[in-house]
Parts: structure tokens; sequence; C-alpha cells
């Protein structure tokens, strides 16, 4: 039987390197839209059903696939709460009805969903899980592999898509278990000719955008990656608490330098997937002048410092008119065998003029105590929004 959570049980908000104590968290994790997640979430909800377990549809998101909406069927639906935005009607999970009908299981839908304005306490759907689950109710939910925050910067890269939906690596790290739902893309190609994921009108421009064969194919190759690094971390988690004589110990751990500077947060994305898949530990650190730090790159380094959170990246700031040695010095102190730093942004002779970029001589610095420098090309980021863009026409769930 599960622990009930203590009195100070961890919030949404809270460290999330520790699992809060409660209900059970299961991720079906899809390679892209159309694969079958919502459909594999509410089948294992009538599998439970049978079993006689209290099961209720916290919210599903059918996308008037006929298929995903007759297995509704039989499941009780708490029904959902109606909230006016900007002169529309908009529909979201009740959390707070949810909770007070209290069943063993919810089935909770598109986990990286970001709520309406004004319709709960929290801006986003896995902050709401993690409620249920904190009050002892298991949620079964589902998420596409494009919406992980370290992820989704890569994916905008190769499709030329906005994924402005995200939801924390952590969050989907931090569930009990995860089920990826995968599909050929030659099938989920087909399944899009045929009408069963978009309406007609809608499927001959995704599958010249978003779901053209090499698309499919990355998001398919990234999905089994992030399951492996994943399934690793369990066979470590095993070892270390029955195999108390096996030793493991990360040998890589990496740097990032953190710039107030445009690009600095697709850096720190790439930063994060690189040690994912060496399993090593991340760092992000930020070095200031004495002058201080200006408004503006306060207000940047503020969503720098949320970002490093929720990619599980050591976040630290120090003050030095000498970034470059202070870089050094830290890798030095912390072991670090590779660095990260953006591209510099000054051209040729404000170098010359300048006494060199800080790039420059942190890659002199790194070459002389042996670490090893990846120097990464900065790009724009995309622009934020409170709601999601794909409210009108297609929406952003199924990118």
């Amino acid at each position: 039987m599960d622990e009930k959570p203590p009195d100070d049980a961890t919030t949404p908000s809270a460290d999330p390197s520790e699992k809060a104590r409660g209900g059970h968290l299961r991720v079906y994790l899809g390679v892209a839209a159309g694969v079958g997640k919502t459909y594999a979430m509410l089948n294992e909800g009538h599998r439970r059903l049978q079993r006689g377990t209290d099961v209720v549809i916290g919210f599903v998101e059918a996308h008037a696939r006929p298929q995903t909406e007759a297995m509704t069927a039989g499941l009780e639906v708490v029904p959902r709460k109606s909230v006016e935005y900007r002169g529309t009607t908009f529909t979201e999970m009740d959390t707070a009805t949810v909770l007070a009908r209290h069943p063993t299981v919810a089935l909770v839908d598109e986990l990286a969903h970001t709520n309406v304005p004004g319709s709960g306490p929290h801006e986003k759907r896995w902050q709401d899980v993690f409620e249920l689950v904190e009050a002892g109710i298991e949620v079964i939910t589902t998420v596409n592999i494009q919406h992980l925050e370290s992820i989704a910067d890569a994916v905008e890269e190769i499709s030329g898509v906005a994924i402005r939906e995200r939801v924390p690596d952590w969050v989907v790290r931090r569930a009990d278990q995860i089920e990826l739902v995968d599909s050929s893309p030659w099938q989920l190609r087909r399944r899009m000719m045929h009408g069963n994921i978009y309406p007609p009108s809608q499927a001959s421009q995704a599958l010249e955008n978003f779901f053209r064969t090499d698309n499919l194919i990355a998001l398919r190759e990234l999905a089994l990656r992030f399951l492996a690094d994943e399934t690793e971390e369990q066979l470590l988690e095993h070892l270390s608490r029955y195999q108390t004589r096996v030793v493991w110990e990360t040998s890589e751990r990496i740097l990032v330098a953190i710039m107030a500077a445009p690009g600095t947060e697709g850096i720190l994305r790439r930063a994060s997937r690189m040690a994912a898949r060496i399993k090593a530990d991340l760092h992000a650190l930020h070095v200031h002048r004495s002058e201080g730090i200006s408004p503006s790159d306060d207000d940047q380094l503020a969503r720098l410092r949320q970002l490093a959170e929720d990619v599980n990246a050591h976040w630290t700031e120090l003050e030095s008119d000498d970034p470059a040695t202070t870089i050094i010095e830290f890798a030095k102190h912390h072991q670090i065998t590779q660095i990260v730093i953006g591209s510099s942004q000054r051209h040729r002779l404000q170098e010359l003029l300048g006494g060199g970029s800080v790039v420059r001589k942190v890659s002199r610095l790194a070459a002389d105590a042996g670490i090893d420098l990846h120097i990464i090309a900065r790009r724009g980021e995309p622009d934020d929004s409170p709601v999601r863009s794909g409210r009108q026409g297609v929406p952003e769930e199924l990118f």
C-alpha cells in the first residue's frame, strides 16, 4: 500500500530531485501525435476498471478521433471546468473536483498542456497532475517526446515548427513507469492519409511539414534515446539499492557557461542533451562583472535559472571581472571534464580592441588545463506565449 504524504509533502514547485510521496505516476510517451497514447491510456483504464479499481477520466482530448472517443464509453468522466478567456470559452480539467472525488486512478491527457489563465492555481497541467499524485491518487497520463524541455529545441530545428508546450524533463523522469507508444513513420503517414489523425483538410499540410518521413524518424530516435537513458537510471538505482558492492560513478562532468545573451537557452538545452547521453553531471555557471546586472539581464537570468532547474543542472553564480579565468577555476575545482560555451558575439575588430573574447581565453585556458571545450553556435529563441498558439486551427499538441 502506498504511504500517505506527510504534512510537509513536496509541492509541485518544490525540489524536483525528490519524488513526492503519494500515488503512482504512469506516463505513456508518444513518438508523435497519432501513435495511440491516449487510446493506450484509456485501454489501461478499462483494464483497471474490470479488475474492480475506481477509475475516472480527469481529462481526455480525443481530437475528434472516433476510435478514441469510443474508448471513453463506460468510464466515469469528471465534468470539465469552463473558462472565459479573451472572448472565447475553453474547457480545462477541474482539478478540485477530481481531488474531491478522490478516485484510485485518474486518467489525465496531455501532460505538457498550458492551462488557460484563470482556470486554476497552476499554469501547467503537470502541476495539476502532481497535486493529484500528492493526494494519493494514481495518475496515468500522456506526453509526446517533442514536448520535453531538453528535446523541444532540437525538434524545432529539425521540423521548423515552434514547440511552445513544454514540460521539464524531471517531471517525466519522476514517473514510476514510462511506456513508449511507438509507430513506424510509414504507418503514421498512412494513418494520416486515411484521416485517422487529422481531418482531411489538415492532413495534406501535416504530411508535407511536421509529418515528413525524415522528421518522424528523428522523433522516434529521440524517444528511444530518452527511454534508454531512463532504463539505465532504473538499473543504477537497482544496483545502488541491492548490490552494495557494485560501485558506479559518473566519470564525465559537463559545465555550461551561461551568459545573458540571445541563444543561451538553446546552448543550455544542448548541454543537457550531451550530459544525458553520457550520464554526466551538468553544472550551469554564470559569471557577472562587479558593476552588477542590468534589469533586462536579470530577467533573462531568471528564465535561465528556471530552465537549468527543468533540465536538472546545478546552477551557480559568481562575481568576477575575469570571467574566463573564473570559469576554468570553477571547472578545476569541480573536476569538470567538458565545458560548453556559446560562440562569441563580438567581431574581430572588437576582439582586437578589447583584448580578445571570453570564448578565446576560455579555449586557451581549457587547453592548458586538459579540459575539452565545445563551442556552440548561437541561435535565436522563440517568442513566449501564455496560451499556446495552436488553439486556433491545429492544436500545437498535435505537432
